[in-house]
């Protein structure tokens, strides 16, 4: 599982995107963008941003790390926006945090420029999971330190919106042509010879473990949350060694 912390402060809304993530607060003194439970998308948002983060991370890409934040409602009573009270108290519980990485500037493909090698690995990792939110219009990519880091996959996975139809959508190619990335020559065939052999059964069981039971229970056709756990992980071991064939739009 994913270190708990508690959140012990609500410092403010972050309103960018469609989630309305907060900035909080938390018992081991650090800072933590918070994706809320009880945001629009719901919990497989956040199942998403773990299975995806967690994956990107043992790939050797640049991820914010993750945490489970505990969060009690009561903390946003002061937020005198009803919008952002409404989302906190229907959060209660276990929700999702990241590191916050203060100082970061988002992506500007026209002052940062990115290898072909390094381009390649984040097309590749993204076609992987069928990322659809990497776009120039929204690249979801900070630069930290001066380097590279990958944020925010939780429009993902398509296809765990659909279990029945899971099989059919993962097997669909990705579309890159809008990739921010793509104006980098991406090397996906060098990506691919170097990380679809480390997409293994085990990996994939060690990064659907780390998503907490409790965004995972109650799902139609699935009697424990390790059945979805397998569930999340067939489709990528599948994609994994053909989906560099199956990558549309870049030259």
């Amino acid at each position: 599982m994913l270190e708990e912390v508690i959140a012990t402060r609500f410092i403010a809304p972050l309103r960018e995107g469609g989630s309305l993530p907060g900035l909080v607060e938390a018992d081991d003194f650090g800072t933590y963008v918070l994706k809320f439970t009880g945001a629009g998308q719901g919990r497989k948002t956040l199942v998403a941003e773990v299975v995806c983060g967690e994956l990107a991370r043992r790939l050797g890409l640049r991820v914010p790390r993750l945490v489970t934040v505990e969060l009690d409602p009561e903390l946003g009573l002061a937020e005198p926006d009803q919008e952002v009270q409404n989302l906190l108290r229907s959060s209660g519980g276990t929700n999702l945090g990241m590191d916050f990485l203060s100082g970061a500037l988002g992506f500007d493909p026209l002052a940062f420029p990115v290898s072909p090698d390094e381009a390649g690995r984040i097309v590749w990792f993204d076609a992987l999971v069928n990322n659809v939110d990497r776009s120039w219009r929204n690249p979801n990519l900070l630069i930290w330190r001066g380097e590279l880091w990958l944020v925010d996959h939780g429009a993902t996975m398509i296809w765990h919106h659909n279990w029945p139809g899971a099989e059919v959508s993962a097997a669909r190619p990705y579309d890159a042509s809008d990739h921010t990335l793509a104006p980098f020559t991406p090397d996906v065939t060098s990506a691919a010879a170097e990380l679809a052999p480390l997409v293994t059964e085990e990996l994939l069981a060690d990064v659907t473990a780390r998503v907490p039971d409790a965004w995972l229970s109650d799902e139609p056709g699935f009697g424990t949350p390790d059945d979805l756990r397998r569930a999340y992980a067939r489709p990528l071991l599948a994609r994994a060694a053909v989906i560099h064939d199956r990558i549309q739009g870049i030259k």
